[in-house]
C-alpha cells in the first residue's frame, strides 16, 4: 500500500517571497465614469429648477425619463447628486460640486459649436476694393473669381482709379482695401502693404526687328528707337526717370493709356515699349506677334501689392479677401 507523502509545512520566507510576488503585479484600476452631455444637460436642469417635475416640463421630456437619466449619471459617477424632499430635490455637497463642472462643461459646447458655426457658415456683407487700371485688367479678374468662388455670400464693389485717389478713400474708410502698383509714396505709416506680385521690365519689339538679335538689349540702344508710352499707373514717369538717370532722352511715338493699344502699334511697328511682364501678352488684337527682350542695365521692378489703412479695423469679409489673395500670390509662386 502507497503511503500518502506528507505535506511539507509552510516555510514563513517563502510565504513572504510570494506573497511579494502577487503584490508587483499592479492592482485593476477603477473604470473611469462615462457619462453623456445629455445627462449632464438634464442634471443641470433640475438643479437649476429645484424639481425633477419642473425640470422634465423645461425639457419637453417624461419624468421618468428625466429621473432615470439622473439615477444613471449618479450610477456612472459613484457619487449620489440628488436628494429627494416633499418639496421637489437638493444637491449634495458632491452634487453642488459636480455643479460648477457641468455647467462649464455646457458653457465649453456651447463655445466650441458657435466657433464652428462662424468658420462655416457663409459670410455675408460687402467688401469695398479699388484698383488701378493695370490691376484691373491683369491681376484682379483671377483675384476676384478666386474670392467669389470661395464666399459666393460676399458682394464686391470695386472702383478703378489712380493709386493717389485710391489712398484717399482708404484714409475717408470708403474703401476696404485696394490692389495698386505700389510706389514709394505708399509706405507711410498710414498704411500697411503687403507686395503680391513683382513683374521685372522688358523691352517689346515688334516681329523682325533688328533689335531682336540681342540676347539683352542696351537702354542707349533702346534709346534711339520711337517710344510707345505708356500712361497709367505712373509707368510714364517711371520710364522718364529711367532715361534721365542714363542721360538719354528718346524720341516719343505715341503716348496712351491702352495697354492693348501699345501693343498694336509695337506689332506693327510704330515704336518700341518698355513695359512689365505683368501685361506682356504675344499676340495683338489683330494677331501680330510681339517679341520681348531682356534689357542689359538692371530697373526697377513693378510691384503690385495689397494696400490698407493702418489701424484699422477689417471686417470678415475683407479679411478673406486678403486671404484670397495671399492664396493667389502663394498658388503662381508654386506654378
Amino acid at each position: 500500500m502507497w503511503a500518502t507523502p506528507l505535506r511539507r509545512a509552510a516555510d514563513p520566507q517563502e510565504n513572504a517571497a510570494a506573497a511579494g510576488r502577487r503584490r508587483r503585479w499592479p492592482p485593476r484600476k477603477a473604470p473611469a465614469p462615462v457619462f453623456s452631455l445629455r445627462q449632464v444637460q438634464y442634471f443641470v436642469a433640475v438643479a437649476e429648477n429645484g424639481s425633477l417635475t419642473r425640470a422634465a416640463h423645461q425639457l419637453s421630456i417624461s419624468l421618468s425619463t428625466l429621473t432615470e437619466a439622473v439615477h444613471a449619471l449618479e450610477r456612472d459617477l459613484g457619487l449620489k447628486l440628488v436628494e429627494r424632499h416633499p418639496r421637489g430635490v437638493q444637491l449634495t455637497l458632491k452634487g453642488q460640486q459636480f455643479l460648477r463642472h457641468a455647467t462649464k462643461i455646457l458653457a465649453d459646447v456651447a463655445d466650441s459649436r458657435r466657433a464652428l458655426a462662424e468658420e462655416t457658415a457663409p459670410v455675408g456683407g460687402t467688401v469695398q476694393i479699388g484698383v488701378t487700371a493695370l490691376v484691373a485688367g491683369y491681376v484682379f479678374s483671377d483675384l476676384l473669381a478666386r474670392f467669389r468662388r470661395a464666399h459666393p455670400a460676399v458682394s464686391v464693389a470695386a472702383v478703378e482709379d489712380g493709386r493717389e485717389y485710391l489712398e484717399h478713400l482708404l484714409i475717408n474708410g470708403e474703401l476696404d482695401v485696394a490692389v495698386v502698383v505700389l510706389s514709394t509714396a505708399t509706405a507711410t505709416d498710414a498704411f500697411e502693404t503687403e507686395v503680391l506680385e513683382v513683374s521685372p521690365n522688358r523691352l517689346w519689339l515688334p516681329l523682325g526687328h533688328r533689335l531682336c538679335q540681342e540676347a539683352e538689349v542696351p537702354l542707349e540702344a533702346i534709346g534711339r528707337e520711337r517710344q510707345i508710352v505708356l500712361t497709367v499707373d505712373e509707368i510714364e514717369a517711371r520710364a522718364d526717370a529711367h532715361w534721365r538717370a542714363h542721360g538719354l532722352k528718346p524720341p516719343i511715338a505715341f503716348r496712351t493709356r491702352s495697354v492693348e493699344a501699345v501693343r498694336s502699334l509695337v506689332a506693327t511697328g510704330a515704336g518700341v515699349a518698355i513695359l512689365p511682364d505683368l501685361v506682356y501678352r504675344p499676340w495683338s488684337l489683330e494677331g501680330d506677334r510681339i517679341e520681348v527682350r531682356p534689357i542689359a542695365e538692371p530697373l526697377p521692378t513693378v510691384e503690385v501689392g495689397l494696400v490698407w489703412r493702418r489701424g484699422s479695423p477689417l471686417a470678415r469679409a475683407a479679411r478673406d479677401f486678403l486671404a484670397a489673395a495671399r492664396a493667389q500670390r502663394s498658388a503662381r509662386s508654386r506654378g
